[in-house]
This record gives C-alpha cells, sequence and structure tokens, in this order.
C-alpha cells in the first residue's frame, strides 16, 4: 500500500481443527512472528499447536492479484529441498514465540551437542513459552525440539532473543519475574529480575542490545539494562496497565501501549515522554462510558521506523505515521490480540481470539536521506552522546526525534 491508503486484508489463516473447545481458553492466537530474514513465518494457532510456515505463503493462502506483490524473487533462490510447513505440538497453550535472529557460531554447537548425527550447520529456532511455566526451544528447518527450559512458575506470557545472535533469551511470565536464559549453555538460567507487582506482559530488547522494556500489568514501565541486568528506570505516564512494548529499530525511541487508549512515545536514555497517540473512538456516537472498548492489546514499530501498527478492542488495526497524531490507516478486524510487520516491510500479521491470523498491506515508502542518516547515527549513539556533539540545535532535535 501507498502511504495513506487503507491496509488491504492478503489472506487468512484459520486452524484446521473444530473448535469444540470454544467455551475454554485455549483457541487464541496469542502470538505471531515471522523470522528476522523473512523466511518463515510462526503462528500459535491454538489448541496447543504452533505452525511454521515457510514465507512467501503458497498461493492457495492469497486472493488473485496478490500473488505478484506478496510473492518475491527470493523463492527462487530457495532451490532444491523448499521448505514445508511444520506443526509443533507443544502440549500446552502456546502465549509466547520468538525467532531467533540468523545464528552466530557458538550456536552451532548447541545443535551439534543435541544432534551429532547431523551435519554441522547453523540453525534458526523458535521459542515457544507455554500456559505452565515452560519454554521449549525448537530447530525450525526440521521441527526437533532442542531444549526445555524450567523455572517459571506460571504462563511464560512473552520471549525476546537479543538481536545480536548470540543465543541469549528473555522471557516474561506471570510469576512476576523476567528471566535471561543462555541457549549455547544447555539453556542455563542466568538472571532472575524481580520488581514488577503484577503479571509481565511483554518484553522487547533494544536492537543495539543494551536496554530490556518489561510491561507488567502496572501503570509503569521498567526498563532494565542488557549489560548488568540491573533496573535503569521505571517509566510514569499511563494511566492504567501497560500491555505491550517495542523499541525503534535504532533504538532510539520506545512505544508502549496501555488499556488506558494511549501509545505513549518515550525516550528511553532520558526517560521523557515525547508524544502520546491517543485512541479515540471512530464512531462519535460513542459515550465516555464506553472507552474501555479502545482498551490497546498490541503496538510494533515497522521496520525502517517510520510508522506504528496498533490493535485494540474496539475492532481496529491502525497504522500511525511516527510525525503525525492521528492515524493514517485503519481496517477492521475482530478481537485481535497481537500484530508484527514482516521484516522486510510492505505486511502486517495480525493474530485473533478465534486462532485465526490475517496478513495486512502495510505502508511501502522510500525513507528519506534525513531518516537514514538518523537511523545510522542513532544506531550507536546515545540521545546524551548526540546532546554533546558540536552541531546546530534544530539538528539535535531531528536526531533526537524532538521535532514532532
Amino acid at each position: 500500500m501507498e502511504a495513506g491508503e487503507e491496509p488491504l486484508l492478503l489472506a487468512e489463516l484459520k486452524p484446521g481443527r473444530p473448535h469444540q473447545f470454544d467455551w475454554k481458553s485455549s483457541c487464541e492466537t496469542w502470538s505471531v512472528a515471522f523470522s528476522p530474514d523473512g523466511s518463515w513465518f510462526a503462528w500459535s494457532q491454538g489448541h496447543c499447536i504452533v505452525k511454521l510456515i515457510p514465507w512467501p505463503l503458497e498461493e492457495q493462502f492469497i486472493p488473485k492479484g496478490f500473488e505478484a506483490k506478496s510473492r518475491s524473487s527470493k523463492n527462487e533462490t530457495k532451490g532444491r529441498g523448499s521448505p514445508k510447513e511444520k506443526t509443533l505440538d507443544c502440549g500446552q497453550i502456546v502465549w509466547g514465540l520468538a525467532f531467533s535472529p540468523w545464528p552466530s557460531l557458538p550456536s552451532r554447537k548447541l545443535w551439534a551437542r543435541h544432534h551429532p548425527q547431523v551435519p554441522d550447520i547453523s540453525c534458526l529456532i523458535l521459542a515457544t513459552g507455554l500456559n505452565d511455566g515452560q519454554i521449549k526451544i525448537w530447530e525450525v528447518q526440521t521441527g526437533l525440539l532442542l531444549l526445555n527450559l524450567t523455572g517459571h512458575q506460571d504462563v511464560v506470557r512473552d520471549l525476546s532473543f537479543t538481536p545480536s545472535g548470540s543465543l541469549i533469551l528473555v522471557s516474561a511470565s506471570r510469576d512476576k519475574t523476567l528471566r535471561i536464559w543462555d541457549l549455547n549453555k544447555h539453556g542455563k538460567q542466568i538472571q532472575v529480575l524481580s520488581g514488577h507487582l503484577q503479571w509481565v506482559y511483554c518484553c522487547s530488547i533494544s536492537p543495539d542490545c543494551s536496554m530490556l522494556c518489561s510491561a507488567a500489568g502496572e501503570k509503569s514501565v521498567f526498563l532494565w539494562s542488557m549489560r548488568s541486568y540491573t533496573l535503569i528506570r521505571k517509566l510514569e505516564g499511563h494511566q492504567t496497565s501497560v500491555v505491550s512494548c517495542d523499541f525503534s529499530p535504532d533504538s532510539a525511541l520506545l512505544v508502549t501501549a496501555s488499556y488506558d487508549t494511549n501509545v505513549i512515545m518515550w525516550d528511553p536514555y532520558t526517560g521523557e515522554k515525547l508524544r502520546s497517540l491517543r485512541h479515540s473512538p471512530v464512531d462519535p456516537g460513542m459515550e465516555d462510558s464506553d472507552v474501555h472498548i479502545s482498551s490497546l492489546r498490541s503496538v510494533c514499530f515497522s521496520p525502517e521506523g517510520l510508522y506504528l501498527a496498533t490493535v485494540a478492542d474496539d475492532r481496529l488495526l491502525r497504522i500511525w505515521a511516527l510525525e503525525v497524531k492521528t492515524p493514517i490507516a485503519f481496517a477492521p478486524m475482530t478481537n485481535g490480540l497481537c500484530c508484527t510487520f514482516f521484516p522486510h516491510g510492505g505486511v502486517i500479521a495480525t493474530g485473533t481470539r478465534d486462532g485465526h491470523v490475517q496478513f495486512w498491506t502495510a505502508p511501502r515508502v522510500l525513507s528519506s536521506l534525513k531518516h537514514l542518516c538518523r537511523k545510522a547515527l542513532r544506531s550507536f549513539l546515545t540521545t546524551y552522546q548526540v546532546l554533546a556533539l558540536p552541531i546546530p540545535k534544530k539538528m539535535k532535535e531531528f536526531l533526537t526525534y524532538r521535532t514532532f
């Protein structure tokens, strides 16, 4: 889609099994994820099942007219032995999903230890967070279970790998803790982060691997150091439970979404609140007493860092441009729970309470040279380092996203 166009529904996946147990809370798609290289899609489709689907989708899922846009030349490079869809039976309701980055060399040792008969190749990993507190680690290409991590006492709600490829995994749980695991050391638990008083809903690691954000159904959001595993600061500004968080691709911004119907954009280095995006009812006839129907479920940044997507209980997927206070596009979706962008842009995946996944067109834009320069600089400069540069004030404001 061009900037400003409404998102179009590209495809919808529905669970294959009948939902005779709908009265139980087990059929929801709590989590969806693309692998960092864009070659796999993971779908927690309810009833303890995760589907691993090669991307792009096969033609049968895509309406006529979209095939050329959604399928890419990458498909031709797969060559012999194209990947096949996998079904992972996790044995428990699946709440959290996370792909590892394409692994660095040490992870080959992990593979070799568990599968000595298999050639020494690097492997892509999927972590699944389960209802009973376990985390199961799967090898994507084969669907084999590699590790089972135990330690959490309640639902593992969210998972996040360090983007550096070091195979450090962070898990967030209803037991009010976050745990840090090293998959290169047989999944050894290396730290427990305590301090939250409520269920931890969400964890996000900054792309520069320096910070970890956690949201736990409280008004404040916790920022932790990924170097010392200590609390850096609490971000205060929401009125009710914060349920979702995400860093921008250059680590310079953090967004948090709350049941109070607001997304707040923060500078994670200074703790400043830069902007608030309110999810106003689209129907002006709605009364204020119905404000809970705009409760937010999920927020995520687009891969180039110019857009946000949000899913709320008012049956809308919204797309926001970074510098505009109102949504630039809406799409109707019922019972939305989660959303994520395809890593190469152009597509948003959303999951619903009914176990469905929907794929929507997302804005495709060429980043301006200014934004590309800002993104490159902010990938290694903190806000304080930018403010110390001997450059004009307006340039500092632009580089620190203070020109909203």
